[in-house]
């Protein structure tokens, strides 16, 4: 990723160049090459904590031989790390074909097809100097803040005006909103409601219904888990899954307890744990199988989305024979269920399963199986605007995978055409750099990489 790749010249970017901020320029590169903070720590020797709070302006980065790993691992040009520019390394580096996570982002051009389709992209591109320019930047997407939750979070909560007095019918409607607001795709607007949502859950606890408080607040920081995730906060998503399980261990029923834990396990998987995450997930499902304390539909949907996450890592691990064996229960979860169902704001039935096989083929390389059970999914009979765009951008994951850029790009125009907000997550950058070679035989794929902030 040289300073004539595609990212280097977006608007989002030069915004980062002006303010000069460091870290940020970093997690750029990171989510578009698609690495987690888990693995790119265990490249350059920090813990993904410590670079989480580098990349949010939370800790300084002064450590120059720090700042030289991560321009090494992540081709990041040296200049803009504040590094003076080194000699070209040596064909014999060994560290050109760098792997992070099980997957070769660093390695040579010749090697790397991904990569030789976005240094050629980046050969189309402006140069250094115009990307440090004078921006369009009013163009660009700009990401969801976080900062309202972070407040929540350090127990800056108080400063949350309630709107509303702290009813039960409050803040079950704060909770459907919330779960709505995610469902939708509407993550800038669930970023900026969830503070005011979650003081308003603390603050029935103390007027008289703990246990619903417990459920609320448990439920809230789960949805503002999910959309850490959505936004790449791995750091931040670790605290509040800590956070919903916490609550809902305080008085919560089976299942919001059950949900909270699937949470945890996404968290220790986007941290690089993949064999505790896989364990607490499966250790959660198979609790809930004695319980008799909750609506067997309601149970059963819950069951089966933590095999299906439990699969998921797996596969996210390399284990082929878990994966298919967690998604195999799944599958039977699902056939017990015998329809797709929205309980509680997540959606789990026979076309989820299918779902998460494209993501599982995807992620074990099997790109032409996962296009099939793709093939036997009607994305407009999905339940939810989140769902029919996750859809979308699995599939073109695949193709993708499979040298299909055509196929790639018309499934993103899918993604996007169901919600634009889905589509300017790192995945997506990455893809649409990728596509920018093929700029004469895909008309607009250069205005899309625009959308989705590749391009300014």
């Amino acid at each position: 990723m040289d300073h004539t790749h595609p990212l280097w010249h977006s608007a989002a970017t030069r915004d980062v160049f002006a303010r000069r901020d460091v870290g940020a320029i970093v997690r750029s590169a990171r989510r578009a090459a698609d690495v987690t903070l888990a693995e790119l720590g265990k490249q350059v020797g920090y813990t993904a904590a410590s670079l989480s709070r580098m990349e949010r302006g939370k800790q300084p980065m002064r450590d120059v031989l720090l700042l030289q790993r991560l321009a090494a691992c992540l081709d990041i040009p040296p200049h803009l790390l504040g590094l003076a520019p080194q000699r070209q390394r040596a064909a014999s580096d060994p560290t050109d074909g760098t792997r992070v996570g099980g997957h070769t982002v660093f390695g040579e051009e010749g090697k790397d097809p991904v990569r030789r389709r976005n240094l050629l992209a980046g050969l189309a591109g402006a140069t250094t100097s115009a990307a440090l320019g004078p921006s369009a930047a009013a163009r660009a997407p700009v990401p969801p803040s976080l900062s309202g939750l972070e407040d929540v979070l350090l127990h800056r909560h108080m400063q949350v005006r309630l709107t509303r007095d702290p009813t039960p019918s409050a803040v079950a409607a704060a909770v459907n909103a919330s779960r709505a607001d995610f469902g939708a795709c509407r993550y800038d607007t669930l970023a900026r409601a969830l503070p005011a949502r979650i003081a308003l859950a603390q603050a029935l606890g103390t007027h008289g219904h703990p246990e619903q408080a417990a459920t609320a607040v448990a439920e809230l920081y789960t949805t503002a888990t999910r959309l850490c995730i959505k936004l790449g906060e791995d750091g931040l998503g670790a605290v509040t899954a800590d956070r919903a399980l916490t609550a809902a261990l305080g008085g919560a029923d089976a299942l919001t307890v059950a949900e909270a834990h699937r949470m945890v396990s996404s968290a220790w998987r986007r941290q690089g744990h993949h064999a505790r995450a896989t364990d607490v997930a499966v250790t959660a499902a198979r609790q809930l199988t004695t319980d008799r304390t909750t609506d067997i539909t309601e149970r059963l949907s819950v069951q089966g989305n933590l095999y299906a996450t439990a699969a998921y890592t797996a596969a996210k691990q390399g284990d082929r024979h878990t994966a298919h064996a967690l998604i195999a229960e799944a599958e039977a979860t699902a056939g017990q269920l015998g329809h797709d169902a929205l309980l509680r704001g997540t959606v789990f039935g026979p076309s989820q399963v299918l779902l998460h096989r494209v993501s599982i083929c995807h992620l074990l390389g099997d790109a032409g199986q996962a296009i099939e059970h793709a093939r036997r999914i009607d994305p407009a009979a999905l339940p939810t605007t989140e769902r029919r765009a996750r859809y979308w951008i699995d599939v073109a994951r695949a193709f993708d995978q499979w040298g299909k850029p055509d196929r790639c790009y018309q499934a993103l125009l899918a993604a996007e055409h169901a919600a634009p907000q889905e589509v300017r997550r790192g995945a997506v950058q990455h893809m649409a750099a990728g596509l920018m070679v093929h700029d004469r035989t895909l008309p607009g794929v250069r205005a899309f990489a625009r959308r989705v902030g590749v391009l300014a």
